[in-house]
C-alpha cells in the first residue's frame, strides 16, 4: 500500500466514523426547551464538535490500523473482489 493510499483510506475512515459519531448523545434546543431566537428548534444545544472530533480521530485510527493490518498481511487482496473474472491472471515471480 502506498503512502497516498494510506492517507486516503484514513480520510475515508475518519469521515465515515465522524458521521456515525456526530448524532450520538445529540441534544437539540427543542429537547431542552430553550430555543435561541432566530435558530430552529432542531439546532444543537451545545457546541460539542471538538470532543466528537477527538472521539472520531481515536476510533478512526483504530479502524484504520485494523484495515492496514489486513491489507498488508495479504489475506485480502483486490483479486478477492473480482467476482466477474475481469482481471488478468496474476503473474508469479520466479
Amino acid at each position: 500500500m502506498s503512502i497516498s493510499a494510506a492517507i486516503v483510506m484514513f480520510a475515508v475512515c475518519w469521515f465515515m466514523t465522524f458521521f456515525v459519531v456526530l448524532p450520538l448523545r445529540f441534544k437539540s434546543q427543542g429537547d431542552l426547551g430553550v430555543v435561541v431566537p432566530g435558530t430552529p428548534a432542531s439546532a444543537p444545544a451545545g457546541f460539542v464538535v471538538k470532543r466528537k472530533a477527538w472521539i472520531t480521530t481515536i476510533a478512526a485510527t483504530v479502524i484504520w490500523l485494523i484495515l492496514c493490518a489486513i491489507i498488508l498481511s495479504g489475506k485480502i487482496s483486490v483479486r478477492d473482489f473480482d467476482f466477474m473474472d475481469r482481471m488478468p491472471p496474476a503473474t508469479t515471480l520466479n
